[in-house]
């Protein structure tokens, strides 16, 4: 008797395995609105059917076959969009690594750097901007939540007469509570052994 290991890619695992994650379940900025230079403050929660986690074995319709998750962390990703026409200009402004993942709902709070003032072209600053979380598992984005953020000064002289020069420090932001969520298919990677006579 030998073992043969067979490495695959799969979209999803239709057998006993399902889907690993549920799409995202809610995003709550905890300190909206907020100075321009504050750091981002918000919890995370989603649900998980099958437990993120290296080594967990699993048997399909309970025969010598055995699927084996070779699985890493979920990483998550906040992205600032001055420009849309300029994905150069784009600023990541942190990032985090979740996991182990166990099974059922999980929340994490997530804080992440005001964008780099220096980096952003005078023209758009004030107005509306983008603010996009996105989630990846082995290096693949699974889910992309996009926000637009409304940039002004904080109060009315200087919002009917902005001053040629940015004062950053007299800048608040308001993020929309209704953000566009994406959905992505991504591949999971397995290792298929299985056992056969020789």
């Amino acid at each position: 008797m030998s073992i043969v290991t067979i490495r695959v890619w799969v979209h999803s695992l239709s057998l006993s395995l399902l889907y690993l994650c549920t799409p995202l379940q809610n995003v709550e900025f905890l300190n909206n609105p907020a100075r321009f230079l504050d750091p981002y403050h918000f919890r995370v929660t989603f649900e998980c059917i099958t437990a993120l986690k290296e080594g967990a074995l699993y048997c399909i319709n309970h025969i010598a076959v055995k699927v084996e998750m070779s699985l890493s962390d979920l990483e998550w990703r906040l992205i600032y969009v001055a420009s849309p026409g300029n994905a150069e200009l784009d600023q990541e402004l942190d990032d985090c690594l979740v996991g182990p993942v166990p099974v059922g709902v999980n929340a994490f709070e997530f804080e992440g750097s005001p964008p780099s003032p220096q980096s952003i072209p005078p023209e758009d600053v004030l107005g509306v901007a983008a603010l996009i979380l996105t989630g990846s598992y082995c290096e693949q984005e699974f889910v992309r939540v996009g926000y637009y953020q409304n940039t002004e000064y904080d109060n009315e002289e200087m919002k009917l007469a902005p001053p040629e020069t940015i004062h950053f420090d007299k800048l608040v932001r308001d993020i929309s509570t209704k953000p566009r969520v994406t959905r992505f298919q991504i591949k999971w990677y397995v290792t298929v052994t299985i056992s056969v006579a020789c």
